[in-house]
């Protein structure tokens, strides 16, 4: 996969490239007016939506966390909470998501936030051999090979996703 910079870097591109992992940006036309980031980005680049995966802050315990999984499904709250070894999580606060990443909601990149938090990958990644992720704002996805996005998140995997296809 040959390595592409955007125009505009943000800090996951500058991440990425700082630790040498080949990826591929994917920027495209944001709608303003969609109901689903992540949804938008697969039908917008061509790519099957199991491929895509969005990045949703929560709550755990009374710290925040990151899940990561497939825009075609939804997070599994419960099964977060079990994988971070917890009863319960809850969404994130949108504004403490923010303040906490750097990134704006719809833009938030697992890679290069302003304080790195635990990290779940939800196991689906690994059946790929590349999966698409924000890239740090609106409009911009990040294709790298999961074990990539895994080892620089310092991310555990765990089935977190279930398969409604309402959400996205």
């Amino acid at each position: 996969m040959a390595k592409k910079m955007a125009s505009q870097g943000t800090p996951a591109t500058a991440a990425l490239a700082a630790a040498g992992v080949s990826f591929v940006v994917h920027p495209y036309a944001h709608d303003p007016g969609t109901a689903s980031y992540g949804l938008e980005a697969a039908e917008v680049l061509g790519i099957d939506p199991q491929r895509v995966f969005k990045t949703l802050m929560v709550e755990v315990e009374g710290r925040l966390a990151v899940a990561i999984v497939p825009v075609s499904g939804n997070l599994d709250l419960k099964s977060v909470a079990a994988a971070l070894g917890a009863k319960k999580a809850v969404m994130a606060d949108p504004k403490a998501a923010e303040r906490r990443t750097g990134y704006v909601v719809g833009g938030i990149s697992p890679l290069g936030q302003r304080q790195p938090s635990s990290t779940v990958v939800d196991e689906s990644a690994l059946a790929f051999s590349t999966v698409l992720v924000s890239g740090g704002r609106r409009g911009l996805d990040i294709e790298l090979a999961p074990a990539d996005l895994i080892r620089l998140t310092k991310a555990i995997t765990a089935p977190i996703g279930t398969t409604d296809k309402r959400q996205g």
